[in-house]
């Protein structure tokens, strides 16, 4: 009987050894399937970013192709209606802007886009056209300038307006700047 217990101990002890194994197979699947699991996960994501991604390079694609578009029309326009203009004027008698002709027929224009007013005013000196506009439900003060074949542009805030104001004062009434102050 001695016998049949010590077969039972060993029989028992092969068995805790086969169920403990089993125990460790079954905490590496777990963590086997956890691990699968966030990797499904993560190509999931990978999925509806790089669908995103491409819906973008779409979209830019198509921006682009319309800014081209929008070009070719611009030049086209440009040189039918320029040059006319420019023949209206010598027959009236007055001197055509050669310059702008010229830069407008030499190609595409170069957009420089000013985030401060102070660069705005440095590339757009001497520019051969100036146009702006304030959007008063936004407040957005908005300027281009023509500059040979740039397109200078500012959108932001107004510059300071008493110093707008006092420039103006200055031109209307022939005084130095210097002797317009602002109060009372």
């Amino acid at each position: 009987m001695t016998n049949n217990n010590g077969s039972k101990d060993k029989s028992l002890e092969a068995l805790d050894f086969i169920i403990n194994v089993i125990k460790e197979h079954e905490q590496t699947l777990d963590r086997s399937i956890n691990e699968l699991a966030t990797v499904t996960e993560q190509i999931g994501v990978t999925d509806v970013l790089n669908s995103k991604v491409d819906k973008v390079e779409e979209k830019i694609n198509n921006l682009q192709r319309e800014v081209t578009n929008l070009i070719g029309y611009l030049s086209n326009a440009t040189k039918e209606a320029l040059p006319t203009k420019a023949k209206q004027q010598e027959s009236q008698g007055q001197k055509a802007p050669t310059e702008l002709i010229t830069s407008i027929q030499g190609g595409l224009f170069v957009i420089l886009r000013c985030k401060h007013w102070e660069d705005f005013q440095v590339l757009a000196m001497h520019a051969q056209m100036l146009s702006f506009s304030y959007r008063e439900d936004e407040k957005v003060f908005q300027a281009k300038a023509i500059k040979g074949n740039q397109i200078v542009a500012y959108a932001g805030s107004l510059p300071n307006f008493s110093l707008v104001l006092k420039t103006w004062l200055s031109q209307q009434f022939k005084i130095a700047e210097q002797n317009i102050f602002e109060g009372f």
